[in-house]
């Protein structure tokens, strides 16, 4: 039974380089010490109205934009319930779109995995050849843009291309790892649904979950007799179109610290967000590859999480422990038991650059002797 560790207030300060959660800006962070006040007053609907459009605005987008106090997670479950009436076709090629098809069981629907190997990525030509060889009509295909497990960054552009050619089934994108720091144009590619959390890309605190939804995706929750309450499309967007808020009380300190960070990602713009991101990856790939090797298939690597495998034989836990003594950075190792020592994560997103990141290449090949 698990017992209780007393939180203390002299932990070390450490550098995140992991999938997440990333590092924060100190003047975000600050924006949460303001002084409370009640989610219904017009200082709430200043706020909301203001990182709702700003979030419109970062990802160029016409459709509507919930955010809710809650992880990532919520809208696999929201979107599964709000679209689904039988049938949903999950490509599974990690951990987490594994996931995704055990919520749609769990929520009782029928799931059809199109499945791939740990490292490969997702074929758009395989999700036309399901669909057609299927018996069932399915309701939704659902997949993940970064398996943050594998470091695998799926198609999902060419795959909503595909989807598109069958205008009863809609698309939904997992792009909890990737989205505000690897660029997706929403509109353009049959995106229904595409959801992420704030601790990754977008360089925030925990705590809260975005999601862009289509016209089609909202007149079809309106068609079911059943949808999810918390995140149900109807009711949070008609709640915003009437109130400019949220239909529950929210995370207000966590919000306020949204707008500031937005107000940066704005600036930044969308394509150029992704641009510093490419380069992060690709410096650390070209690492990667002259001291070890990259997991993922190659051609579809991930632009915010680097899954390198270990081809050295180093001491994956043991170099993570000292890298954290020594220089206070933090990176991840191998997602599980099925990677575990066979490989290690970087996560190169959110408020990271080139320098911050040969920072931590340099200390691992300081402590691993490479």
């Amino acid at each position: 039974m698990t017992q209780k560790r007393e939180y203390k207030d002299d932990y070390p300060d450490k550098t995140l380089y992991i999938p997440g959660p990333t590092e924060v800006r100190g003047d975000v962070i600050e924006e949460m010490c303001q002084p409370m006040f009640g989610h219904r007053m017009d200082r709430m609907t200043d706020l909301y109205t203001t990182i709702v459009e700003d979030t419109k605005d970062f990802l160029g987008t016409d459709n509507d934009v919930m955010i809710l106090t809650a992880s990532g997670t919520e809208f696999w479950e929201a979107s599964t319930l709000n679209l689904v009436d039988e049938n949903i076709l999950v490509p599974t090629c990690g951990s987490f779109s594994e996931r995704h098809a055990n919520v749609a069981e769990r929520l009782g629907k029928n799931v059809d995995r199109l499945e791939y190997e740990w490292g490969q990525a997702v074929k758009p030509e395989d999700v036309r050849a399901a669909i057609e060889e299927s018996d069932k009509h399915y309701d939704v295909v659902a997949c993940v843009m970064n398996e943050s497990s594998t470091g695998v960054r799926n198609p999902i552009e060419e795959i909503g291309d595909v989807v598109a050619e069958y205008p009863d089934t809609y698309f939904v994108v997992d792009a909890v790892s990737s989205l505000g720091g690897d660029y997706v144009d929403i509109d353009e590619h049959n995106i229904d649904v595409i959801f992420a959390s704030t601790q990754k890309a977008f360089a925030m605190p925990p705590g809260l979950a975005v999601c862009v939804v289509s016209d089609d995706a909202y007149e079809r929750e309106l068609e079911k007799d059943e949808a999810s309450w918390y995140g149900g499309f109807q009711r949070a967007l008609d709640y915003y179109d009437r109130k400019g808020q949220t239909h529950s009380t929210p995370a207000i300190p966590i919000m306020l610290a949204y707008r500031k960070q937005m107000k940066y990602m704005l600036e930044e713009g969308h394509e150029g967000r992704s641009d510093r991101h490419r380069e992060m990856a690709e410096y650390t790939r070209e690492w990667a590859h002259e001291h070890f090797d990259m997991f993922p298939e190659t051609g579809y690597e991930s632009q915010t999480v680097a899954c390198i495998e270990n081809t050295q034989g180093i001491d994956v836990a043991g170099t993570i422990d000292a890298v954290s003594e020594q220089y206070d950075m933090v990176f991840s190792n191998g997602y599980g038991s099925t990677l575990g020592e066979k490989t290690f994560r970087i996560g190169h997103m959110g408020e990271h650059d080139l320098e911050s990141i040969k920072a931590l290449t340099d200390a691992i090949e300081d402590v691993a002797d490479i």
